[in-house]
């Protein structure tokens, strides 16, 4: 699938954040701080090298303008050696990342 044909795909839009911003996660084995380079309502790509296999679950903790996001996310897609892309599932204070991404 192209990125244009995911894009299309996506319930929410994505925000670029070309300086990056930092997550905390842990999913699978791993528990990593690593920057996330897309973000939006529904999922973010995070920045990894060596990402955890599709369908785990991760937890994610990471800062907004807003305040804090706490997060549970899946592994929807791997980019191997770039990153992975995560699906939220829940997230608490979500009012925070909808002032941020809107």
């Amino acid at each position: 699938m192209t990125d244009e044909a995911i894009r299309k795909k996506r319930r929410y839009q994505r925000i670029t954040l070309p300086k990056g911003m930092y997550v905390a996660w842990h999913g699978g084995d791993l528990q990593l701080f690593s920057r996330v380079r897309t973000l939006g309502m529904g999922g973010l790509f995070i920045s990894v090298p060596n990402p955890p296999p599709v369908g785990t679950k991760l937890r994610l903790a990471f800062e907004v303008p807003g305040g804090n996001v706490q997060a549970e996310a899946i592994v929807r897609n791997i980019v191997r050696g770039e990153g992975m892309g995560g699906a939220h599932e829940v997230t608490v204070e979500r009012p925070n990342l909808a002032r941020t991404v809107a």
